[in-house]
């Protein structure tokens, strides 16, 4: 089983924290649809054996576009890829674009799950990081929306500069009395070249604290285990039977294509990604050229991979898998490596399977790294 995820690189305004590719500009639009599709039609020989099981629309924000346009790339796949019965089909997108009647058309054309980008619920944390809504519409859309929509996931960011544990908590439990199955929550990161990075070096806005970000992280998984979510993945938690089935794969290295500017690829020996230039993509497609580089993954990209994303799941690190799959020496390596995690209570093995620990969960992607195999080739 695999995966589609189809980048729409759109979005009102930017966001301060984000460096995701996208324009503001929907001048290109028309074009990018029909490539888009288009580029779905060049690459289904990649997937001649292969069986569709998620669609995922991502971006940028993929509700910019129209109800055609979306079904113009769902025809596509239906036509070009052989496809599950009843595949996931999750779009992301904004409260301010969620109407009544978007939600209903979105129903139609088969998209059955919404990853709706809430990230507050009040107004100076959506002001501070420029968010297009306001936090009467995230509200309204969620109100609205879980009317059409059983599946729904939304986000939260947490470790925002000032927002207090009281005020933190209130987010979260505005989020729950929306009845939401599926919540995705990610720490304010400052990444480089983007607004945010800008108002921090010039004293406008307080750098986030890692300490805050870790006292929010506990009081979320604990709150949210609390109402019946597993934490099945660092930032995400869902009720029985709504985990991400998109994001799932990715996490249990399933192949996937990734389509449109920016969109990465796997197939299990080899990844790609597209150019992350609007006006380049369209002209390489327009040619019939894949604008794309790819990376042939050595032994160690494999396991360096399988153990970020293994540890940041429930399912761990079969230390059985590294041994057939890898050899003697990477599970000796591991073994190695993880003595001091084990030592400190920051991982354990159960069932010859390593996991974080609840103390080691928000380390997850330090302590991966430092598990990493480094020049054995």
């Amino acid at each position: 089983m695999s995966g589609i995820y189809i980048h729409i690189p759109f979005c009102k305004q930017a966001c301060h924290y984000c460096d995701f590719h996208f324009s503001t500009s929907m001048k290109k639009k028309d074009e990018m649809v029909l490539a888009l599709a288009k580029e779905l039609e060049m690459r289904k020989n990649e997937f001649a054996q292969e069986t569709v099981e998620t669609i995922y629309f991502g971006g940028g924000t993929p509700s910019r576009l129209q109800i055609a346009d979306l079904r113009l790339q769902i025809v596509a796949i239906y036509d070009n890829y052989k496809v599950i019965e009843k595949p996931e089909i999750t779009l992301e997108a904004n409260p301010d674009d969620l109407s009544e009647d978007y939600l209903i058309e979105l129903t139609k054309i088969g998209v059955n799950r919404l990853s709706i980008g809430i990230q507050s619920f009040f107004e100076d944390d959506l002001k501070m990081m420029n968010r297009a809504h306001n936090s009467a519409e995230a509200k309204k859309c969620l109100e609205v929306a879980t009317q059409y929509f059983d599946n729904i996931s939304l986000d939260l960011i947490y470790g925002i500069p000032g927002m207090s544990v009281e005020r933190w908590k209130q987010n979260i439990e505005t989020a729950l009395s929306f009845g939401i199955p599926h919540i995705s929550s990610y720490a304010l990161t400052v990444e480089p070249k983007t607004a945010l990075n800008k108002l921090i070096q010039t004293g406008k806005i307080a750098e986030p604290k890692d300490e805050v970000a870790s006292a929010h992280f506990m009081i979320l998984v604990e709150t949210l285990e609390a109402n019946g979510f597993v934490h099945y993945e660092l930032s995400n938690f869902g009720k029985e039977n709504y985990f991400s089935k998109n994001n799932s794969a990715y996490w249990l290295g399933k192949k996937y294509i990734g389509i449109g500017p920016s969109a990465h690829s796997y197939d299990g020996i080899s990844r790609s990604w597209n150019v992350a230039n609007n006006a380049l993509y369209l002209k390489s497609i327009q040619e019939s050229k894949l604008p794309n580089e790819i990376e042939i993954l050595s032994v160690a990209d494999c396991y360096n991979e399988y153990i970020m994303t293994g540890l940041r799941t429930i399912w761990g690190v079969s230390l059985d898998r590294i041994q057939t799959e890898f050899g003697q020496n990477y599970l000796d390596y591991l073994l190695n490596q993880a003595q001091k995690f084990l030592s400190d209570d920051l991982l354990f093995i159960e069932n010859n399977i390593l996991k974080p620990t609840k103390k080691g969960k928000f380390l997850t992607d330090g302590i991966a790294s430092d598990l990493f195999y480094l020049n054995l080739e």
